[in-house]
């Protein structure tokens, strides 16, 4: 299945997995780039070091190509921008900002930059700056979100932009590929699926918990701030939303969530941490390796388009 995207990157098969904080670390990056999609290093709010570390430990283990998740509003952002170019790093995605002002920088450097964008302004936007392709990203995604679905989002920005589009937002197995596919995407951005992927180093307890999800158990917190999150409902998520119901003020709301993703994929706190996942977990059923996870959802799509 080549596409724009796979020709962009590099890569056998048009599927990049997502950037996600805690989560997208070295060990999923490479096995998914191993597995001939597009693994990525989530930065976040990481220190420089550590993400310059985790891009080495990377390329330890793989030769293949992968990126880096770049979260705009992380006090790193600036310094992390310049360490994708001194590591040759082969693509950045950008999340939570607008990456303009170190496009030039990457561009001169041979990175292809793909932000994540969530309305069609933003996607002309970034094409206008030089973008090689954009990520749909629709609000059934985990994490932060925007307000259209993939569906209504997805179709809007392959029709406003010449450059490839990537789809995020719902895709979880081979039939969520191939309607993305039929709806113009020429990738699949995947999260949730890879959280319980075999090399993702996380806490058992977050995979279980993604594995044992029903179709109405994610929840949106933060509507409030401006800054809305997808996770599974729990204490946290009840705690929240009440608050935010009394009109607590944003400084309260951000104490409350501090540290709490750490505290599900690393402690494995399932009640009182952000256990960010989308809505498609309801159709995760088990834990697989990063390569059965691809070649799954490739060689059922290739049968539903008739490839």
């Amino acid at each position: 299945m080549k596409t724009r995207v796979t020709e962009l990157l590099g890569i056998e098969y048009p599927i990049i997995q997502g950037g996600m904080a805690w989560v997208a670390e070295h060990n999923l990056a490479a096995a998914v780039s191993k597995a001939g999609g597009f693994g990525l290093i989530g930065a976040a709010n990481a220190p420089v070091d550590v993400v310059r570390m985790e891009i080495r430990k990377a390329k330890e283990i793989t030769d293949k190509p992968f990126g880096v998740n770049i979260m705009l509003l992380s006090p790193y952002a600036e310094d992390i921008a310049r360490i994708v170019v001194e590591e040759g790093v082969s693509a950045v995605t950008t999340g939570a900002g607008n990456p303009e002002k170190y496009m030039d920088m990457w561009k001169t450097a041979g990175i292809k930059v793909i932000p994540v964008v969530a309305s069609v302004a933003l996607a002309r936007r970034m094409e206008r700056y030089g973008a090689d392709a954009v990520v749909a990203e629709g609000c059934e995604s985990g994490g932060h979100i925007g307000e259209q679905t993939t569906m209504t989002l997805l179709p809007q920005v392959v029709d406003a932009v010449k450059i490839p589009v990537i789809a995020a937002g719902g895709v979880g197995d081979a039939r969520g590929f191939a309607a993305i596919r039929m709806l113009g995407a020429e990738a699949a951005q995947i999260g949730t699926r890879f959280v319980v992927a075999k090399e993702a180093v996380v806490h058992e307890a977050y995979k279980k918990r993604i594995i044992s999800a029903k179709d109405i158990d994610t929840e949106v917190t933060g509507r409030t701030t401006g800054h809305p999150v997808r996770s599974l409902r729990n204490k946290m998520t009840r705690e929240y939303l009440k608050l935010e119901k009394e009109g607590a003020s944003f400084e309260e709301l951000e104490y409350m969530t501090l540290g709490s993703l750490r505290k599900a994929v690393v402690d494995g706190d399932m009640i009182d941490g952000t256990v960010m996942a989308g809505q498609i977990a309801g159709l995760i059923k088990k834990e697989q390796s990063c390569s059965e996870i691809i070649q799954e959802i490739i060689n059922g799509a290739d049968k539903l388009l008739g490839i």
